[in-house]
């Protein structure tokens, strides 16, 4: 079964990615991880995501586009990014979840994914 590992980031997180002190600190957690992944043969997929500040949101009201700059929800954890993992059931998801590099603002959530209607 197919479950997205999304990780949700705070503003600190974010600064990190770019933060000539902090960036190669931030990057490097990410590879091990993916690595990880795929050894296992779990790793379906996977995207880092932009800032939330880059964010459009699009709604339909009565007929409408209605075109937002920024992201839907103003929080202070932001979706950063998302992996999709095929493995048996949901205690195998989270224990991959947990080995997910983290901050103490990072939030790490896991949902099953629906399967596509035929």
């Amino acid at each position: 079964m197919n479950y997205t590992i999304l990780i949700y980031e705070g503003a600190g997180d974010f600064a990190a990615r770019t933060d000539p002190q902090k960036q190669q600190a931030y990057w490097a957690s990410w590879p091990p991880y993916l690595k990880a992944l795929r050894d296992a043969g779990v790793f379906v997929s996977g995207a880092g995501l932009q800032p939330p500040e880059s964010a459009t949101t699009v709604k339909l009201r009565d007929g409408q586009r209605l075109v937002q700059d920024g992201p839907y929800a103003d929080t202070k954890e932001q979706l950063g990014g998302l992996v999709v993992i095929d493995v048996p059931d949901l205690d195998t998801a989270l224990d991959w979840a947990a080995r997910c590099p983290r901050s103490p603002e990072r939030v790490v959530e896991v949902r099953p994914n629906m399967l596509p209607v035929t």
